[in-house]
């Protein structure tokens, strides 16, 4: 019975999170490349992403390169030199949004479409099925029925984004940044305009929110649903934060690993698809790292508020609220004890986020005083979350090598020496020799257990000894280095052949022609060279409109910015399908006209909101902004 891969997939900012995120437990990672990725700021040297695949590799683990911004006609073939480069260099595959990259000379390495793609409909996904790629990354949006019904549509595999930061816009259609500042998101500069505080205002003037961080967006978490997932069709399950810290990687890896190993140990149709298991010394905990509050976004709810409207920060872990206040401390109701150190925050009276850092803490039960040097005190009734656990940070820190592989030595003698085979869990045989000549032993019978004590000592490795067998006369005698030496060198040797029998997918892209989704395309496809041009002409687009100009916008036209899922009006409680007594409350029925006056306003200028209610989207448009 062939069993099904399941791939946990973590991020990687540069090469010491990627060595975390493998020896935690990552069956593949994704590293920025030193140009083209879709975060500009974490780009990484072929020399460190070198040093990641050789380690990943030892435990047959992937490495993915984000190859994802739209490139210019002076960019795309130094995209391709990067390509091969680093191809030549053992990576498994290249995350790519540019479809002009397939109009040119690549190396025969898999493809991955960017959830920068745009991945939300079943044509999409066949479409780039058909022309090569050899997985697809969806839309963050997508529920679990839309996610099955293109499993149903297509065979190719499905990464579903499972933990992190969203984009509040679909991904690859976010123009605002672009067209305020100057920065394009779909070429790795984001400006976060998402994070802004925001005014929304209806057609009267009406405030309904007031410098909110009305497009910021609670962190996803789809821990409680991974069985849902794999069920519809889901084989790669992706964690967010190529712009996250190592402490992040490590915690939320570990946590997933254990998930996905537990659902994986239940299904024998299931396996782990590299090598290689997990110990850890420390209790997995994703509320104990950066988390602006958790939502499963739109999985299994057509309508969710899932915006953190009151700051764009990590709030950290929910401790409890404040009971008793006094000079210089306070009294929290929790039974989670807090240490001395920790970063607590709160949100005092006004709505402003505080932090405040646990100099002392005392416990009392199911209560806990905080001493603090803080000018302000938390009122009385105050929320008070964790957002830095200095013991959990310091769990983490030593928390380096958990990740190891199943071996089997078997020792024996030679005419010149000693001799190790190691067979690993893959199946995996080397040999080592190692020159000795035996000793005449004092006590005859007593050097099989000295090997095996010895042969047991692999701390530093990544294996862990399953069975030592040991095969030498009675009579023989081998000093203790002697036997180390054979263990270190035959360890090395291991690694070595492993390394040799990793085998790299390898994919022959070849060209193709059948129609694209229709025959007009928009600067909303993402077009900037001519190789790209070149690709939708051949599959039979006739009209290209791919400019948003600076005239166009500046003489008043409705350019849409921003397409999303997320709605205010259900984040606020005023949409019209979810909320009845909102639409008793109204003199005229809100959903005959969706779209009457909203506009959002920040410092960068005013914008329209339009709502699609038929879709449960929301389009934010051009009115009236400062350019640069």
């Amino acid at each position: 019975m062939q069993r099904h891969p399941i791939e946990l997939l973590s991020p990687a900012r540069d090469l010491a999170c990627g060595v975390a995120a493998v020896n935690h437990g990552a069956d593949a990672v994704y590293v920025g490349a030193p140009k083209f990725g879709a975060r500009a700021a974490v780009g990484n040297s072929l020399h460190d992403i070198e040093q990641l695949i050789r380690h990943a590799h030892t435990f047959n683990a992937r490495v993915y390169i984000a190859l994802n911004t739209i490139l210019t006609d002076d960019e795309i073939e130094e995209a391709t030199r990067l390509a091969h480069s680093l191809y030549n260099i053992g990576a498994d595959a290249l995350i790519i949004q540019d479809m002009g990259l397939l109009e040119c000379e690549l190396p025969p390495i898999s493809l991955h479409a960017s959830t920068q793609c745009n991945n939300r409909t079943p044509e999409k996904v066949e479409f780039l099925e058909k022309c090569g790629f050899q997985q697809i990354v969806l839309a963050r949006e997508l529920s679990l029925a839309q996610i099955r019904e293109i499993r149903q549509n297509s065979t190719v595999p499905l990464e579903c984004f499972i933990h992190g930061a969203l984009c509040v816009s679909y991904s690859g259609q976010c123009y605002i940044s672009e067209v305020v500042t100057g920065r394009s998101a779909n070429r790795g500069e984001c400006a976060q305009f998402c994070r802004h505080k925001f005014t929304l205002k209806d057609g009267s003037g009406k405030i309904l929110a007031k410098d909110k961080y009305l497009l910021s967006l609670k962190d996803l978490d789809l821990s409680n649903h991974l069985k849902s997932l794999l069920d519809a069709g889901v084989s790669s399950f992706k964690i967010e934060g190529r712009l996250k810290g190592i402490d992040y990687v490590k915690n939320v890896t570990a946590f997933y690993r254990k998930a996905l190993d537990e659902l994986i140990d239940a299904d024998d149709n299931l396996q782990q698809l590299s090598s290689g298991r997990c110990r850890f010394t420390f209790t997995p905990d994703t509320s104990k790292s950066f988390n602006r509050g958790k939502t499963d976004y739109f999985l299994t709810k057509k309508r969710n508020r899932a915006g953190s409207i009151d700051t764009p920060k990590s709030l950290g872990e929910l401790l409890g609220k404040v009971v008793l206040t006094g000079k210089g401390s306070f009294v929290i109701a929790t039974h989670i004890t807090v240490h001395n150190g920790d970063g607590l925050c709160y949100f005092d009276e006004s709505g402003n986020l505080v932090g405040v850092k646990a100099n002392r803490a005392e416990s009392a039960g199911d209560e806990q005083k905080i001493f603090h040097r803080d000018r302000k005190n938390p009122h009385k009734g105050a929320v008070v979350y964790r957002n830095l656990d200095t013991a959990f940070i310091k769990e983490l820190r030593q928390s380096e090598n958990c990740r190891f592989l199943e071996v089997s030595f078997a020792v024996g003698e030679t005419e010149s020496g000693l001799k190790c085979q190691i067979v690993d869990e893959d199946g995996i045989c080397s040999e080592m020799l190692h020159e000795v000549k035996p000793q005449q032993a004092r006590k005859a019978g007593m050097m099989e257990s000295v090997i095996e004590r010895q042969m047991k000592k692999v701390g530093g490795t990544p294996f862990r000894v399953a069975v030592v067998k040991v095969f030498v006369r009675e009579d023989s005698f081998y000093a203790a280095s002697d036997i180390n030496e054979l263990r270190r060198a035959a360890c090395e040797q291991h690694l070595l052949v492993r390394k040799e029998k990793y085998e790299s997918q390898t994919f022959d892209l070849k060209p193709s022609s059948h129609k694209w989704l229709a025959d007009t395309v928009t600067y909303l496809d993402n077009i900037l060279n001519s190789k790209a041009k070149a690709f939708y002409a051949r599959h039979g687009v006739k009209n290209f409109q791919l400019e948003i100009s600076k005239a166009r916008l500046a003489d008043g036209s409705n350019v849409e910015l921003m397409r999303t899922r997320y709605c205010l009006k259900a984040q606020l409680g005023r949409c019209p399908k979810s909320n009845k007594k909102y639409v008793e409350s109204l003199e005229v029925d809100e959903s005959i006209n969706p779209n009457r006056h909203y506009t959002l306003n920040d410092n960068t200028g005013v914008y329209d909101l339009e709502f699609d209610c038929d879709r449960c989207e929301m389009v934010i448009r051009t009115r009236q902004a400062r350019f640069k």
